[in-house]
């Protein structure tokens, strides 16, 4: 992927320090198209993403355009292998260049041998000969596609999708049924979209040469599979998980969350008889506020969630004290992006960990649970509500952009299995049998308290809800033992979570002394080093991937087994490894952060670079 104008020079000159590929290139390369944000670009980049998807070819996307509505440059970089590496590749096998702004810059980006689809109009910024180079006429394709001026723009993107169909050699057929899902029952945008690949299609197969470098060529490796953005599949865990009550303020990279979220619980939750709306989502007029309807939603008995990111759980800290504190169960699913301060919004990092586990002043930790992909981000987000109730706390999953914004193929979801978990809710029956309710005291030992729902008909049901000292019978109390008890209380309710987090996965755990850790997106990236390091001859470290916070057990017998231990991260301050030598300084010396910052998704290759320099 071409850098960003943005990025430091070193990034921009990353890709053009590449050697030439090997080619053909056979369902095994990287193509970027280079638009401007607004163009309307993303409908077509995702036919052409789907289109060899369906061809059974595995493929991601990713996209980076800057975080203003229009104007500026943006791209798009779909990596096709058929090995299923999948995670970002900064080397540019086929580049599409439509942007003037970044065309001289993109070009000179490409490795030796790469080909172009180059628009017409910027023939005078091709300054190099060692490119095979497509020069394509748009401006007068798109107006024999089209009559109407002010759709050409639109259309424009679609032809070049036809002339890569053509030069990759996908089938058209495939391109006609990635249009058709794209743009829905909307029939006449339909037919003017595939009339335009059509005309792309045609006049490629006319007018270029193609010496079949680059290649897609049939596979059967998606069968079963679908595609689905993250923020899609956290909506897909929220609605089987059973939420009740939406609270949230727009921001990116997480709106879409909530957007998806509120269109399934629009169509799937209604009263079977009357038809009224069995759920609630409010927009609120900013985070605090969002987060005050979920805490209230929660603390009445409703299964409740809001969606953000980096400076809305800022605005959130003291009430995520308060549900730490007054133990009322909530969800908080933080999509990452890149800070301090505004930062870059549509950028991806891991750059909130150390900040969402520790929210709020005082001593207070939150449970974090962290997917990698959209099926832990499915059965993640469903997980969550479960172990808010049960825990009786705040539970954050931790995405970032990267899942959240972008396409990813996925295995099919599993249907849940289990019943909702709601914890230990008292009902009136309970109350009579037991004869004495104290909400906050710890009855069975697992520091977990019994709570009542308000609206319980019994007179033991009441309590007051305590942000201030209390007694385990939630009356006020400054004592010093009542509130040290209760702080040691919440410290082991909070290692409580480990029973029903998810444990780490781990990949050759005896494979020598040096050990690997990452977490989130980090995942795909680590993985695919690992495998160049054994096709190398290198002996590949071990792998710990961390699924939540509280470490398991597990976490700290891998610390044990290994000398060092190298923490992938996608932050600058090396946030989880703070967290694992506070929870485990015995071993803070093994552990030696391997990190990655500028706002890009992690690639194969850094993780390489950062192991063997490690090492040396």
């Amino acid at each position: 992927m071409p850098a960003p104008a943005s990025a430091p020079a070193s990034s921009q000159n990353e890709s053009a320090r590449h050697a030439p590929a090997s080619y053909p290139l056979i369902n095994d390369f990287v193509l970027t198209v280079a638009t401007v944000n607004g163009s309307g670009s993303q409908s077509a980049n995702h036919v052409l993403f789907r289109a060899i998807f369906q061809m059974g070819v595995p493929v991601s996307g990713k996209s980076v355009f800057p975080s203003n509505i229009q104007g500026l440059p943006a791209w798009y970089t779909i990596r096709a292998n058929k090995d299923g590496w999948i995670a970002r590749r900064d080397k540019v096998d086929l580049l599409v260049a439509m942007n003037p702004e970044s065309a001289a810059e993109d070009l000179r980006a490409l490795p030796p041998g790469a080909s172009v689809i180059l628009h017409s109009d910027l023939k005078s910024v091709l300054q190099r000969d060692d490119l095979k180079v497509h020069i394509v006429p748009f401006g007068e394709l798109v107006a024999q596609a089209c009559p109407e001026v002010k759709l050409r723009k639109l259309l424009a993107n679609m032809i070049y999708v036809g002339v890569a169909g053509w030069l990759l050699g996908i089938e058209l057929e495939e391109i006609h049924k990635a249009i058709e899902h794209q743009f829905g029952k909307k029939q006449k945008a339909i037919e003017l979209n595939r009339n335009a690949a059509n005309l792309g299609y045609n006049w490629s197969a006319e007018h270029l040469q193609n010496d079949r470098m680059i290649q897609v060529r049939r596979m059967d490796a998606n069968r079963g599979k679908i595609l689905i953005e993250g923020n899609a599949a956290c909506s897909l865990g929220f609605l089987f998980g059973g939420v009740t009550v939406v609270g949230w303020y727009p921001i990116t990279p997480s709106s879409s969350v909530i957007d998806n979220l509120a269109s399934l619980l629009a169509r799937h939750r209604h009263d079977p008889e009357t038809g009224k709306a069995t759920y609630a989502v409010v927009q609120a007029e900013d985070e605090i506020a969002a987060i005050g309807f979920v805490l209230g939603a929660g603390w009445a008995g409703a299964r409740s969630m809001t969606a953000t990111s980096g400076p809305g759980i800022s605005l959130m800290a003291e009430m995520a004290g308060l549900a730490y504190f007054a133990e009322i169960p909530a969800v908080i699913v933080d999509v990452q992006r890149v800070g301090p301060s505004t930062g870059l919004p549509t950028r991806t990092g891991q750059q909130d960990i150390l900040k969402a586990h520790f929210l709020s002043h005082g001593d207070c930790r939150h449970p974090l649970l962290i997917p990698a992909d959209p099926v832990e981000a499915y059965e993640f987000c469903a997980l969550s509500l479960d172990m808010a109730e049960r825990l009786q706390t705040l539970i954050f999953v931790m995405t970032d952009l990267d899942l959240g914004m972008n396409l990813w193929s996925a295995p099919r979801f599993k249907y849940p299995e289990k019943p909702m978990d709601r914890g230990k809710v008292l009902t009136a029956q309970d109350l009579e049998r037991l004869k004495k309710f104290e909400r906050y005291r710890d009855v069975d030992g697992d520091a977990i308290p019994c709570r009542t729902i308000p609206g319980t008909r019994h007179p033991l049901a009441g309590y007051f809800t305590r942000g201030t000292g209390h007694t385990p019978a939630a009356t006020y109390s400054e004592k010093q033992a009542d509130w040290t008890e209760n702080l040691d209380r919440l410290a082991r309710k909070f290692f409580r979570a480990r029973d029903f987090a998810p444990a780490p996965v781990i990949e050759a755990p005896s494979a020598g002394d040096i050990g690997l850790m990452a977490y989130g997106t980090s995942d795909l990236a680590v993985k695919e080093a690992l495998d160049i390091l054994r096709r190398e001859g290198s002996a590949p470290p071990s792998y710990l991937r961390i699924r939540s916070i509280p470490f398991h057990d597990s976490v700290r017998q891998y610390l044990e087994r290994h000398r060092v231990i190298h923490v992938v991260e996608q932050n600058r301050d090396a946030q989880l490894t703070a967290i694992l030598r506070m929870d485990f300084p015995e071993y803070a010396a093994r552990l030696r952060p391997l990190l990655h910052y500028d706002g890009m998704p992690l690639d194969a290759k850094t993780v390489v670079t950062k192991i063997r320099q490690a090492a040396s």
